[in-house]
């Protein structure tokens, strides 16, 4: 009995590590949780504390009950992704890839406090709750979810999301709203087999990306920095339609593929984007674009972008803004300019701070706020368009013409980069022999050394940027520096605010601009209808 005993015990025990082997199996992982839809904060274990991190901003206690009409910060932002709910989609992936139930059961009990207490149309139901996008985005998180709780509850709040993302009345058409919308009918339409639900959102989506991204792949929402999240929700987006059994229409991925390129002559020799529009100076692409073949490259959007070198931290980059009135995430900046060198950022605009109601906000998206020419004694009139009328491009010297009538009279901005010597000319005319007067914003690391004759020299203390400005061969004196004050500011990041020097000139019937890095003694000579700068030579009307 004894021999009999002990081979029981062990069989006894074989079983028993079986059995938790088995009960510890690791989760299947599924195509509707796996991916990188899901944000960098918080993680899984900060949902699991109570703590949650959204938008950059510090931490906020959420507790084991949640407040879901909390606001810490008054944040718009912070409240649309709080609602979205993509962070309580980190317990579920974790679930997914450790087995462990704890997770998913928290999860659970998020999302059905949530629902229970965000009725659409119910007294104490915020109205942004359910806004396109919180919508969208939201649904993603629930269809994850829905992977592994069957519930009538869950399916039930997917359908009321889907009724809305279906609503034609809601559906943001031609933005990156409308696309995440598409993903989000699909994805439900995909989980329950409803045709209907896929196959619209499969016919809305194409004609969504024709309207924001161009056959040029310029993103039209004019935030070169969405072009980034663009692409990655198309990724998103035909993913979704392979799995649900559709084809990727041609034209869709036409135009991702485009869209790489437009990232790619957006983003300056440091690996930032430019911030034109809704843009952070310290946005970093962080995808794959590989290397155009242009290097200077005109969009019918409204883009110049030009730069000396692909690869070189230190090679020259400018960009110039022009096409349709401002719309979407766009800013008043037609004719402005923004200018790279030696490694560094020379002319810069004020950025982008934020999308909440500030007189703060709503400066960033004015002239004001860029480096941009004004007829003075005019009103300006938002949202008009401008056009490119000219251009003349060569391997180390390129020249564009730009006119409107922002300002109800002709406004001409001529603009003229030498790679040569590295410098930037700019003329500024209105038509009927109008003043104008224009102004220039340079990197917060750059304060005024001097300012006399028309030169305003500026250093950071190792290097130096001259800026000339003549009418005809004469100097203009009398440019005004502001740092701080109505105009010298910018954001560099979001919700940030730095001082920094704008450079105002006098108003003149004929503004040559001309800046020269490298230098606080640039030599310059003007005769014969032409200048000469630090012994490069070019039309004194530059093309």
């Amino acid at each position: 009995m004894r021999r009999l005993a002990i081979p029981l015990a062990l069989i006894l025990a074989v079983a028993g590590l079986t059995s938790t082997a088995r009960a510890e199996a690791p989760v299947k992982r599924t195509a509707q949780c796996q991916g990188d839809w899901l944000p960098g904060s918080p993680t899984a274990d900060e949902v699991m504390k109570g703590e949650i991190s959204l938008v950059s901003l510090p931490a906020v206690k959420i507790g084991k009950k949640i407040d879901w009409g909390m606001s810490p910060y008054r944040n718009r932002s912070w409240e649309y992704v709080f609602q979205s709910l993509r962070w309580m989609g980190t317990l579920v992936v974790a679930y997914e890839n450790t087995g462990e139930r704890a997770y998913l059961d928290r999860a659970e009990e998020i999302t059905k406090d949530w629902v229970a207490s965000n009725k659409r149309g119910a007294r104490g139901t915020k109205p942004y709750v359910w806004n396109d996008h919180p919508v969208s985005l939201r649904t993603q998180a629930l269809v994850c979810l829905s992977m592994h709780v069957k519930d009538g509850w869950l399916k039930d709040s997917l359908a009321v999301h889907a009724k809305l993302l279906a609503d034609p009345r809601l559906y943001k058409k031609g933005h990156n709203h409308g696309i995440d919308q598409d993903i989000a009918l699909m994805s439900i339409g995909c989980r329950y087999g409803r045709k209907d639900w896929a196959g619209l959102a499969s016919r809305r989506l194409t004609g969504t990306v024709k309207l924001d991204v161009d056959a040029q792949g310029a993103l039209m929402e004019q935030a070169p920095r969405y072009a980034v999240y663009v692409y990655g929700r198309l990724q998103v987006a035909m993913a979704g339609m392979k799995d649900c059994g559709r084809k990727v229409p041609g034209e869709i991925s036409r135009r991702a593929d485009a869209l790489k390129d437009f990232v790619a002559h957006s983003t300056m020799p440091n690996g930032y984007m430019v911030p034109i529009g809704d843009g952070s100076a310290e946005t970093e692409p962080k995808m794959e674009t590989g290397t155009p073949k242009e290097k200077v490259k005109v969009y019918r959007a409204g883009y110049v972008y030009g730069r000396t070198e692909w690869g070189k931290a230190d090679s020259a980059y400018y960009s110039i803004r022009f096409g349709p009135g401002t719309k979407f995430h766009g800013h008043e900046d037609h004719l402005g300019v923004t200018y790279y060198a030696h490694g560094r950022d020379i002319l810069v605009d004020a950025g982008f701070h934020s999308y909440e109601k500030s007189a703060y906000r709503y400066w960033t998206l004015s002239p004001e706020a860029h480096n941009v020419p004004a007829v003075v004694g005019e009103r300006f009139r938002p949202r008009t368009a401008s056009k490119l009328t000219k251009s003349s491009q060569g391997t180390d010297r390129q020249a564009f013409r730009l006119t409107d009538k922002a300002y109800g009279t002709a406004r001409t901005r001529s603009v003229l980069v030498d790679h040569g010597e590295d410098l930037m000319a700019v003329l500024d005319t209105a038509s009927g022999g109008k003043q104008v007067r224009n102004q220039w914003r340079f990197a917060p690391s750059y304060k005024v050394v001097s300012n006399s004759g028309g030169r305003v020299v500026l250093s950071d203390g190792k290097f130096d940027v001259t800026l000339l400005q003549l009418s005809g061969c004469t100097p203009v004196g009398g440019q005004k520096v502001e740092r701080g004050g109505k105009l010298g500011w910018m954001s560099p990041t979001y919700l940030s605010k730095e001082r920094t020097n704008v450079v105002v000139s006098p108003a003149a019937t004929s503004l040559l601009t001309v800046i020269v890095p490298g230098t606080d003694a640039p030599k310059v000579s003007c005769s014969g209808g032409k200048v000469t700068v630090q012994g490069v030579t070019f039309p004194a009307g530059l093309l």
